[in-house]
């Protein structure tokens, strides 16, 4: 197998974000008094771009109940003060990728909270593309991963699609890309499985290992 393009998703693949996201979106739900939900079924939601996450969370929600969750989770989480930590090796294994082949992100986040965890980690410039779901539609639609593609003018068979969810793996097969799951995010691996990826590993350290044996990066 042949890469120049590896695309990671954020939240639960490079980041160890799944429970603070849970904690913000309870909140805000409390705050909101809606009818709770359990973590699981928040972290589910984590990919989607934050519309269509509500709208998985309260599917007869009116747009106006939708826009005022997805305020509320909004402020909260950008006004935290918790900063979750990157998964052990993210720094070096995507400093290393980086002098191999193109990086990108593909993330449910919208610009303004990618920009503010690229500003914070200090990972942005490793990135040659990023794409958010405020930009385009959410995952599992192809658009964040075609728009990377086109810009780093490889084809879908050069580039991997890296994430922790099935909306991840659904959007790289919907472009045409190979994708691999890590089993350290918000879902579980027999979810995973169900989208063939070429693998299910546990971290970043597999990863690597991984790469080392399967992968050439061109």
């Amino acid at each position: 197998m042949n890469y120049a393009l590896i695309v990671f998703d954020w939240d639960g693949t490079l980041m160890d974000s799944t429970g603070h996201i849970v904690f913000c979106m309870r909140e805000a739900i409390a705050q909101l008094k809606l009818p709770p939900k359990r973590d699981a079924e928040i972290s589910h939601i984590i990919g989607l771009g934050l519309p269509e996450a509500v709208l998985t969370l309260y599917p007869d929600s009116s747009p106006a109940a939708v826009q005022q969750l997805a305020d509320s989770y909004r402020r909260i989480w950008l006004n935290h003060p918790y900063q979750a930590p990157l998964f052990e090796n993210a720094q070096a294994l995507l400093n290393r990728l980086s002098r191999q082949c193109f990086l990108g992100v593909a993330t449910g986040k919208s610009r303004r909270g990618l920009n503010k965890v690229l500003a914070e980690t200090g990972l942005g410039p490793l990135f040659t593309q990023t794409r958010c779901a405020d930009e385009s539609f959410s995952k599992p639609h192809p658009q964040m991963l075609t728009e990377i593609i086109d810009f780093c003018g490889v084809s879908p068979a050069e580039t991997l699609m890296i994430g922790d969810t099935v909306f991840d793996l659904q959007m790289a097969t919907n472009a045409g890309a190979d994708c691999l799951a890590i089993s350290h995010g918000a879902h579980p691996s027999a979810q995973l499985q169900s989208c063939d990826p070429l693998a299910i590993l546990p971290d970043l350290h597999a990863l690597e290992s991984w790469l080392d044996s399967s992968v050439a990066v061109i």
